[in-house]
């Protein structure tokens, strides 16, 4: 009896342990902000230059200044995740911080025509670091004097821009004509699963790395190539070493090497360093820099395109 009663006080303490241990898991960073269908739909997009090619992204800057649903349905939905525990950013205030600032990153380009230039989402999510961004479509439905609302959510990984989360449905019909009020009644039998799914692929991250894409490439005014003898080994391979050794549990695929170029990609890089600080793209590829620097002398450029890829150009800063 003393043994049943002192097995159940131990299955009692492992359960209060883990249940302690689950509910001071970190969460995801959310942003939620209007898919782009929405911001086709309702006529809030920019058409910008990149590189020549003409891309149409949302204009989330006038689409919140001119649509007081938006700013309704976002904080109605920053709401119910900020109920369930998720840390927010708040899209009004990142454009308002990305318009504060003085001046926006030039386009780079070397000799050799190489050039990098960011769409105006890119600095955006720069600007944001949030790990998820979260879009929301909705439209309302009126059936004779009652109303309701269909709606999709999308959970996208900020970095990869991949699909991680998802919900959609339609709401019962309701006599209210208040927007949140019909968001929230279709949402809430569907938002907990997709907080699941969001928190399973940010379980994920925690496990097996962010991941990102690396790429190298040379200014052509450099003398050397990335064939290059450096300490025994060509240099490519010395990168690649590095990059074995800086990844999580080594994980990372080379997609293309020449004597003038590598690409890297599904490279997973670490959620937090030692110190428990957020590790992003841009850090993670200053290492690199500082390697090669420190120890075969070569200076190189490092640009970023969004939050998850990075581009190092070595033989110039």
């Amino acid at each position: 009896m003393k043994n049943n009663l002192k097995i159940s006080f131990i299955a009692f303490l492992l359960l209060v342990s883990t249940s302690g241990a689950f509910s001071q898991a970190k969460k995801p960073t959310i942003m939620v902000v209007p898919s782009d269908v929405w911001c086709n739909t309702n006529g809030y997009m920019n058409e910008f230059d990149n590189q020549g090619t003409k891309v149409k992204v949302p204009d989330y800057k006038r689409a919140l200044q001119e649509n007081a649903d938006l700013l309704l349905v976002i904080s109605k939905i920053n709401e119910m995740m900020t109920e369930r525990g998720f840390p927010l950013k708040n899209l009004e205030s990142c454009m308002k911080t990305l318009t504060d600032q003085s001046a926006e990153d030039a386009m780079l380009t070397s000799k050799g025509g190489a050039s990098v230039n960011e769409s105006p989402i890119d600095k955006l999510k720069k600007v944001a670091k949030a790990d998820i961004w979260m879009q929301m479509t909705w439209t309302v439905n009126t059936t004779g004097p009652k109303k309701s609302i269909t709606f999709n959510l999308q959970g996208l990984d900020a970095y990869t821009d991949k699909q991680v989360a998802g919900a959609s449905g339609t709401g019962a019909p309701s006599f209210t004509a208040e927007l949140p009020v019909l968001l929230q009644e279709a949402v809430l039998a569907h938002i907990d699963n997709f907080n699941g799914q969001l928190q399973k692929h940010f379980d994920d991250l925690f496990a097996n790395g962010r991941e990102i894409i690396l790429r190298i490439k040379t200014w052509d005014s450099w003398d050397g190539d990335l064939q290059k003898d450096f300490g025994g080994e060509e240099l490519g391979s010395q990168i690649e070493k590095w990059v074995s050794s800086n990844t999580v549990a080594g994980r990372f695929s080379t997609s293309d090497a020449t004597e003038n170029m590598m690409l890297f990609e599904q490279v997973r890089i670490p959620l937090y360093d030692a110190t428990n600080k957020a590790v992003d793209a841009r850090g993670w590829a200053k290492g690199l820099q500082k390697h090669l620097k420190d120890t075969y002398q070569l200076d190189a450029k490092l640009m970023m395109k969004g939050l998850g890829q990075a581009q190092l150009v070595i033989g110039e800063k």
